[in-house]
């Protein structure tokens, strides 16, 4: 039975991917700031650890925990909406240190087992606004593509010890609670100077049309630790794959 780490399975796209490796008869080691014994089912490949992406200590000691394991799943992170201009950089600072420096410090954690095993793979998950820009989100969209940029320069790093490194890009998901996390980070929408552009781009966002699904983000990061052959970037869901096809 192989082995799987994600962080940030509390909710949205950790939780469903926690549930999708389960369901597969993978052992989870589904990882929180605050584990939640109720978060999922109880089953007996299910294992809730705490960890904190922010904090070296809570790193270290939920690597210890897990032991060895063959595919480490970084989602933890948050956005961040608002104008940059009144973004204060106390808030730029945070959305860094969790998805950025945190993705590589659970990373940096692991990958001795990795080397030394010449196996294992890393599933990095960022988004698809580092494909096609958009406003109000320049913090968050510049944390996650350092992350894109870090994992294709590592992935050149590991093949020689027959380790993969991935990136899935996920789309828009109104049914996760990626917006509500956010919230208390979000900045100035009211400023008089961006507020009718805020509005006009808010409401762009509830048009109908094509939306990523937690399941479709699920199914990018299994497809990335179980298949040697898919690609370093996986789009994942109707809008992300469009926007990697330059739609």
């Amino acid at each position: 039975m192989k082995t799987v780490l994600i962080t940030g399975c509390s909710s949205g796209f950790g939780l469903e991917t926690a549930r999708y490796f389960v369901e597969r008869d993978w052992k989870v080691l589904a990882t929180m700031r605050t584990p939640r014994e109720d978060a999922l089912p109880a089953h007996e490949n299910l294992r809730v650890l705490a960890l904190d992406v922010t904090r070296p200590e809570s790193i270290r000691k939920a690597v210890e925990a897990a032991g060895p394991i063959d595919a480490l799943v970084n989602n933890a992170g948050f956005g961040a909406a608002a104008p940059f201009e009144v973004t204060p950089m106390p808030t730029i600072r945070e959305v860094f240190e969790t998805n950025t420096f945190g993705t590589m410090a659970v990373t940096q954690a692991v990958l001795p087992q990795f080397r030394q095993r010449k196996s294992g793979v890393v599933v990095n998950v960022t988004s698809s606004v580092t494909l096609k820009a958009l406003p109000f989100i320049a913090a968050y969209t510049a944390s996650k593509a350092a992350v894109n940029a870090f994992t294709e320069s590592m992935a050149l790093e590991l093949g020689a010890f027959g380790v993969r490194a991935h990136l899935v890009l996920p789309g828009r998901a109104p049914d996760t609670r990626f917006a509500e996390n956010g919230r208390p980070h979000m900045h100035g929408l009211d400023h008089a100077a961006y507020g009718e552009l805020v509005q006009g781009f808010m409401a762009g966002l509830n048009q109908p049309g094509p939306v990523t699904h937690a399941r479709d983000v699920a199914e990018a990061v299994w497809r990335a630790v179980n298949d040697p052959s898919s690609p370093l970037r996986i789009p994942a869901g109707a809008d992300a794959v469009l926007w990697a096809e330059g739609h």
